[in-house]
């Protein structure tokens, strides 16, 4: 619903510029065009115009925007998108050069979209078929580019990793099966930022990592004086649902777990003081403790909000909430900031 959404989208946006006026920023977007890519395209280039020419942006006056929009060549597409914006204040912004192994001056704004494979500013990777043979055409993969800002080199990788496929087994083990592919996924990333082939600096890995809190142990904890009602399917046996519960109370459902079906009784659970009881669940980061640091999370669960644009704060009955959406940096990042605010 673009012209629903877009000009609310947009508002907020504007907005944070206006209160935080960074002076380098980086847009992470993701399944550009939608599901419904080849009928959607069209709405992109229209909101990419519209960011780049608006009032709200005028003192942004250099901007480099890398759009995938190579639907057709399902090999090579990952719908990924990223947008950075430089504020006119910034002196002697550098952007690498992959193929010539240098540094170029950042000047005027440029759009690059459809092969980005043959943008040398820019190293662009979709993740092999065989991590996630459930889905036939997967779009996760990442984008990688390279910056230098006064006599400082950092790298920016935005990244898409894969979804639960199913709430039934995701369920089942813990960690879940889709975690430790997104552990694989998001390993095979941080090794290539980081090979032989390059100079090594500071980077920034951010984006939708997926990440979900432990399924089975959120449950048990949600429902500990529960009873599990297991239902199957009458001709294949195979689970199709979980219903817990109360014990007590006239047995009134607290969950409902279907494939596609997360339907908890208490959504507050979820919001209340930005979802804290909650973080002890979220343990995918934790195998990454050595390679990743993050910030304090103080943002309730990013996902999976209503797309019901009049229920903003709702979330929908797909999946169970967690923080999918993150900034992640090496630890050499970390200490840069750290010592920017220190100074």
């Amino acid at each position: 619903q673009p012209e629903n959404l877009q000009k609310n989208w947009l508002r907020e946006f504007y907005q944070v510029v206006h209160t935080h006026k960074p002076h380098f920023m980086a847009l992470h977007c993701q399944e550009f065009g939608g599901k419904n890519y080849e009928a959607s395209m069209s709405h992109v280039d229209k909101f990419v115009k519209e960011l780049l020419s608006s009032d709200a942006m005028k003192d942004y006056n250099r901007a480099r925007v890398y759009l995938d929009e190579n639907y057709k060549s399902q090999e090579h597409f990952t719908a990924l998108g990223s947008f950075y914006f430089l504020h006119e204040s910034l002196k002697n912004i550098y952007q690498f050069d992959f193929k010539a192994k240098k540094y170029k001056k950042v000047t005027g704004k440029e759009i690059y979209s459809d092969t980005l494979e043959s943008t040398p500013m820019l190293e662009k990777e979709k993740f092999p078929q065989d991590y996630f043979p459930d889905c036939k055409w997967s779009r996760k993969g990442f984008i990688r580019t390279r910056w230098c800002i006064t006599d400082c080199a950092f790298d920016l990788v935005n990244i898409h990793l894969f979804h639960d496929a199913s709430n039934l087994i995701a369920w089942e083990t813990s960690p879940s099966v889709y975690s430790g592919i997104r552990h694989k996924a998001l390993g095979y990333v941080l090794d290539r930022i980081i090979d032989q082939r390059f100079e090594k600096v500071s980077y920034f890995v951010f984006g939708d990592f997926n990440f979900r809190l432990d399924a089975k142990a959120v449950v048990e904890t949600l429902c500990a004086k529960a009873t599990m009602q297991t239902i199957r399917a009458a001709d294949t046996n195979e689970v199709v649902k979980l219903i817990f519960r109360e014990s007590d109370n006239d047995r009134k459902v607290m969950l409902q777990l279907e494939k596609k079906l997360f339907d908890y009784f208490n959504q507050d659970v979820f919001r209340d003081n930005n979802g804290t009881a909650l973080l002890e669940f979220d343990r995918e980061l934790s195998v990454f403790k050595d390679r990743l640091y993050e910030l304090d999370i103080s943002f309730p669960p990013s996902y999976p909000y209503s797309e019901d644009s009049s229920q903003g704060k709702q979330y929908m009955n797909t999946r169970c909430p967690a923080w999918c959406d993150r900034i992640l940096m090496s630890h050499s990042a970390k200490e840069l900031l750290l010592k920017v605010s220190r100074d």
